[in-house]
């Protein structure tokens, strides 16, 4: 088949197709969609001129051409007057030669004018009757939105058709509230119009519900139309919600946030296990269109008010009652505005049953917008809550309201519902799950368009779960007053023994530091205390319960425990180090009992000659010995690294760092589908401090020398007059020591005792001062100084003058140096210090010494 060309009407026609029809540009009438363009088809595209005068046109249906009487609209086709109607064919059907504009009788008792397409006359809409008795609405009254309204009645003739965006400073004049806000106002105030009543409710939404008494915008015809509407009466008792209007505000007065918040008690409470309906929240919302249309009732679950994409499991948990939800993401300007073409609004209510008569029941959520501003004022975005201004109504994305010129072209400006959050508080001192009233926060953002393809904008959805934490942090204070009181007691103590056990009854600067030092590390125990104390009765009572009593601190709520816990590590440093110091300032001395056997020749210098000395002792049994103490003081029982790797394999693998999840599950097991609440660092605290310690119950101590006149002493003397000697002597010393037939190891005559905690004289310690200055040569540890020919030896001789020294002082030797055995009092064990000062005698105290 040939392709048909469309071609230019003219007087006769002849150039028409008669085959079906399709759609040409301007003018043109063709038989079938074109295939091809040829050149006669670019020629008639000049066509005849448009102007008014009486031309040919295309017929409404495009199948024929006729002859226009008042010219032609920019389409070809032929055009009336106001008010008159195109009339192509005669009532059988036939093609009139020339078309006629027939004009509607607008007199009573037609009341009649055209219908928007202009080929039917219709009767006119009842308010230009009810006016004007006519289809008429001229001056003094007022057209708006097709509507006709009388000047007579104290209404603001000139609506604010404008919407403000305060983020970024720019005011739009809106073509939907220009062709819409003065007629919902009129027909809601004048004709108490449902659809136009909740269609001025949506411009004050999109408006942010921001109220000033100096504007006529949509909130303050919305509240001029409320306020002069209090006789139609309220809508299920709700003071704020007027007959007809939809319900926008819980009013303005001062503290009326507080009592709606706080007082009201929700009547159904929640629970975290079983079978009850009450273990997920049923938010339900009623949803409207831009042009105040009722479009349905809808359950929250599936993503409604959530913006961000998930598997609908993961959506739905959102509303698990007692988890803590967070979802993100970044969107698209260009989706958003292919997603979201028309607003739609929602009046969000919370469902739940009365348990005797099982009816439904539908409670209002309120909402509190972050962008609401109260005479320029931005009253919701404080933390005063008497000065907050809740409303109802809410919506996801505008891009209505920024259309400027055409409602049909890209808005300049969207608004998008950047932060979603519903906020659950439970009633102090419940046990059976009660809660206030929900709260839903929302924060919008203004976009302006420029390239929505590379715009993007950052939202977010959560639900968060609280309670008053006061109780808890009172309970916490005393804790931490009274724990705190007995650790500068017990501080006082230590400090007392130290000034004891060194030998100086002066308070001096020395003592304070001391002091403050003891205080930092007993401080340091009481915050660890408190802090594992705390993650376990959250642990325990939260993830335990069934009927809700106790919920978690939100992060903010957080902040004193971290602060203990930091204030727990920085204290313990300091311990560490004060610790540290005193190790490395520590004196150590082995005392050798060895004795020599014989004697030997020696050369003296100097003289030329030899003489006979005592065989030495060799020293390698004591640098063994030093070695072997040295090493032992870094044992423990259990390694390091296998109580780190123990505690990630119960963490991880087992899965108790799900227990740390804000949630409400108790499973150590979670599916990869499912959602996974954020971490409670409360709970991640307590599950790993817990095994942590479970794991590492066991540690080893360390003997040490740790004060001018206190320390330690381990009895090491040999039983069997020499301890150097070959393998055949040692192994009879072994079995004659198996046999009994020798005395026992201990200090005291038949006893085993080799321990003992030492308390030495004032004198005692002179004298080995005495002694260890020629060692040291500076009043430090021998080990931290320099080493000469000369240095080593002093060292040398020192060395065995101490040797000597310590070994007569255990003998009993020095009677003006002596010291006593004996036990320690119970209480002395307790507290860590002694009671006797050794005034004249050193005190031996019996005991299994560990430091």
């Amino acid at each position: 088949m040939a392709p048909l060309l469309c071609s230019w009407c003219s007087a006769c026609g002849s150039r028409l197709g008669r085959a079906s029809p399709c759609l040409c540009a301007s003018r043109r009438t063709a038989a079938m969609p074109v295939t091809s363009i040829s050149p006669a088809w670019r020629a008639a595209s000049a066509g005849p001129t448009r102007g008014g005068a009486p031309g040919s046109g295309v017929t409404e249906d495009g199948w024929n051409c006729i002859t226009c009487p008042k010219g032609l609209t920019p389409e070809g086709k032929c055009k009336c007057a106001i008010n008159e109607i195109l009339v192509e064919r005669d009532v059988k059907g036939t093609l009139l030669n020339e078309a006629l504009c027939i004009r509607c009788d607008a007199n009573e008792p037609s009341f009649s004018a055209s219908n928007v397409l202009g080929d039917r006359c219709i009767r006119c809409e009842q308010t230009f009757i009810n006016i004007s008795e006519s289809c008429d609405c001229s001056d003094p009254n007022i057209l708006t939105g097709g509507l006709c309204f009388s000047n007579s009645r104290n209404f603001p003739s000139k609506a604010v058709a404008t919407v403000r965006y305060g983020q970024l400073g720019i005011t739009v004049v809106s073509a939907w509230f220009l062709k819409n806000l003065q007629a919902s106002a009129a027909a809601c105030w004048l004709y108490s119009n449902l659809t136009s009543c909740q269609a001025l409710g949506n411009m004050c939404v999109m408006n942010m519900n921001s109220l000033s008494s100096a504007t006529s915008d949509a909130c303050g015809l919305f509240q001029y139309v409320y306020a002069n509407t209090a006789g139609l009466g309220t809508v299920h008792s709700v003071s704020f919600w007027r007959q007809n209007l939809p319900w926008l505000y819980y009013g303005d007065q001062p503290g009326l946030a507080s009592q709606v918040l706080h007082t009201t008690q929700f009547p159904a409470s929640f629970c975290f296990k079983g079978t009850n309906k009450n273990i997920k929240l049923q938010l339900i919302a009623a949803s409207y269109d831009a042009e105040g249309n009722f479009l349905k009732w809808q359950n929250l679950e599936g993503g409604v008010l959530q913006l961000c994409p998930d598997t609908l499991t993961r959506l739905n948990a959102a509303y698990i009652f007692g988890t803590t939800y967070q979802q993100s993401c970044t969107i698209s300007v260009s989706k958003m505005l292919s997603d979201f073409a028309n607003p739609i609004f929602y009046d969000v209510y919370l469902e739940y049953h009365d348990d005797d008569s099982g009816q439904q029941y539908l409670w209002a959520v309120p909402v509190l917008n972050l962008n609401l501003q109260y005479n320029e004022m931005s009253v919701n975005q404080g933390s005063n809550m008497n000065n907050w201004l809740l409303t109802r109504r809410m919506f996801l994305v505008d891009s209505l309201s920024g259309q400027e010129s055409d409602l049909g072209k890209q808005p300049r400006i969207i608004r998008i519902a950047s932060k979603i959050t519903i906020s659950i508080r439970l009633i102090p001192s419940t046990q059976r799950g009660t809660i206030y009233p929900p709260l839903i926060t929302i924060a919008y953002k203004d976009v302006l368009v420029q390239n929505p393809d590379t715009q993007s904008v950052m939202v977010s959805f959560s639900v968060n779960y609280e309670m008053n934490q006061s109780e808890g942090q009172i309970q916490t204070d005393i804790a931490l007053g009274v724990l705190g009181g007995l650790s500068v007691l017990w501080s006082l103590l230590k400090t007392a023994g130290w000034k004891r056990r060194i030998g100086s009854p002066i308070i001096d600067l020395q003592t304070v530091l001391k002091f403050l030092l003891f205080y930092a590390g007993d401080l340091a125990n009481v915050f660890f205390i408190i802090t594992v104390g705390t993650g376990l009765y959250w642990l325990i009572f939260f993830k335990a319960q069934q009927f809700v009593s106790v919920l978690l601190p939100l992060p903010s709520q957080e902040e004193d425990f971290v602060t203990y816990v930091g204030c727990a590590f920085a204290l313990k440093a300091l311990q560490f180090l004060h610790k540290l110091f005193s190790q490395l300032t520590v004196d150590v001395f082995f005392i050798d009992w060895e004795r020599p056997k014989g004697k030997i020749l020696k050369a003296v210098e100097g003289e030329g000659g030899i003489k006979s000395a005592a065989a030495p002792v060799s020293i390698w049994r004591t640098y063994f010995i030093a070695n072997e103490w040295n090493e032992i003081q870094t044992v423990r029982k259990i390694n390091p690294l296998f109580q780190v790797l123990a505690v990630l394999f119960f963490l991880e693998v087992v899965g108790f760092s799900n227990l740390a999840l804000m949630d409400s599950s108790s499973s150590l097991t979670r599916s990869s589908e499912s959602y996974i609440a954020p971490w409670s660092r409360i709970l991640r605290f307590g599950v790993s401090t817990v095994l942590w310690l479970v794991i590492a119950m066991l540690q080893i101590s360390v003997f040490l020398l740790s004060h001018r006149c206190f320390g330690y002493y381990i009895h090491g003397r040999s039983v069997h007059g020499h301890a150097d000697t070959n393998m055949e002597e040692m192994n009879m010393n072994l079995k004659r020591e198996a046999e009994n037939l020798c005395s026992q190891r201990g200090l005291l005559p038949n006893t085993d005792g080799q321990t003992f905690q030492i308390s030495i004289s004032g004198k005692m310690r002179q004298q080995y001062d005495r002694i260890h200055e020629t060692l040291t040569r500076k009043h430090g540890p021998a080990r931290l100084l320099d080493s000469s020919a000369t240095t080593f030896e002093q060292s040398t001789k020192a060395y065995h003058t101490m040797n000597k020294f310590l070994g007569s002082f255990i003998d009993h030797v020095h009677k003006d140096m002596d010291y006593i055995v004996k036990d320690k009092l119970l209480l002395e064990r307790i507290i860590g210090m002694e009671f006797m000062e050794p005034m004249e005698k050193s005190i031996f105290y019996n005991g299994n010494v560990t430091y």
